[in-house]
């Protein structure tokens, strides 16, 4: 009889970084794999699932509009218990540090089945930023079975915090797998038609931790570069959650130079990503993706668990403050050998192929 895999996941990000490791799965055929959605993002969701053709066999449908943390991990934790008492799954897979994988987590220790962590091993040991990311970090790590490290860099954080090192693997990172199968050099569309003969800034922005004043100071600074420099266009996919379409519309609309739209979906966004100049961004994943890509990341954080990128050189902290922003900003669209210094900084976040090693790993542990 197979061993029976569990994967789940919640969001766009994780669906990214997931969906490879369920189609390596498939592909060998080795052991029985069903997927779990908890719907934490939904329309956002669909499109990646959507992607990659995959279809879970089960959903959570646990989003519900002007829910809290308390409402999204409750329901979470109790529709993750029905699904593992139903299928009752050999080892579970969650992924980084939403309130789903830690959710899932907590009902698979509450239940006693092993857990392998993807992306294991990112701190910034400041329990509230990023809010409440770090807190699920390090609170799946206590409960993981197994920890699949994207670099040696985090796999040091778990043996300091006293894992096993023979629990410890460093795999890459799977968001370099999903890359490879997006990323298209002929891509066109409307929005690099726009943008043809200027330069494209990428903007994201919804960190919890971010809503309110510094979400303002941060959208007050991209204004301010649009409206300087003639050559520059500016694409704001808008997150979902009211408080930053709020925002965006009363600070950034009504300029020629900056579209607000819908979010995209990962084929579009990695090649909008492969087409821009920079990136301005408070997200975790794209400082995993753009160095893969050679794109500058200008972080608006006061922190960040990918110290890597810092370290190669691809990425800059610059805050959530109007000043520091518009300064980074104006260094990479006024200094070219800073500019090309960033662009041409090593990925340090793998070759494509983690999904692989990560089963490979499992075949080879757990069977």
């Amino acid at each position: 009889m197979k061993k029976r895999m569990l994967i789940v996941f919640g969001t766009r990000p994780e669906a990214i970084k997931m969906c490879p490791l369920v189609k390596e799965f498939c592909k060998r055929g080795k052991m029985e794999v069903r997927v779990c959605v908890s719907g934490q993002h939904r329309e956002m969701l669909k499109q990646v699932l959507e992607l990659f053709d995959v279809v879970p066999e089960y959903d959570l449908k646990i989003m519900k509009p002007g829910q809290s943390l308390f409402d999204i991990t409750s329901k979470a934790l109790v529709g993750i218990r029905d699904v593992l008492v139903e299928y009752k799954p050999d080892l579970v897979f969650v992924h980084g540090d939403t309130t789903t994988a830690f959710a899932s987590s907590l009902a698979c220790f509450y239940l006693q089945i092993p857990v392998a962590h993807v992306e294991a091993g990112l701190r910034t040991y400041n329990i509230y930023s990023p809010f409440p990311e770090e807190f699920n970090r390090q609170a799946i790590s206590l409960m993981a079975k197994y920890h699949f490290a994207p670099t040696k860099m985090v796999s040091e954080n778990l043996i300091k915090e006293g894992k096993a090192q023979d629990s410890i693997y460093i795999t890459g990172n799977t968001v370099i797998d999903a890359l490879k199968t997006t990323v298209r050099n002929d891509y066109k569309s409307e929005i690099t038609e726009w943008a043809k003969g200027n330069r494209l800034i990428l903007i994201t922005a919804h960190r919890r931790e971010n809503l309110g004043e510094p979400m303002y100071h941060m959208f007050h600074a991209i204004r301010k570069i649009a409206e300087e420099y003639e050559d520059v266009r500016m694409l704001c996919p808008m997150h979902p959650n009211p408080k930053v379409r709020e925002a965006a519309y009363k600070i950034l609309g009504g300029s020629d130079r900056i579209r607000l739209i819908e979010p995209l979906n990962a084929y579009d966004f990695h090649n909008l990503m492969n087409h821009c100049y920079f990136i301005l961004t408070d997200s975790g994943g794209i400082q995993e993706e753009a160095p893969a890509l050679n794109k500058p990341v200008l972080v608006m954080r006061d922190t960040t668990e990918r110290p890597e990128g810092l370290k190669a050189g691809t990425l800059m902290l610059v805050g959530t403050e109007e000043g520091s922003i518009y300064s980074a900003c104006k260094m990479l669209l006024d200094n070219i050998e800073q500019y090309q210094k960033m662009c041409q900084a090593p990925n340090p976040y793998g070759d494509g192929n983690a999904s692989k090693r990560i089963v490979e790993i499992v075949e080879r542990d757990f069977l």
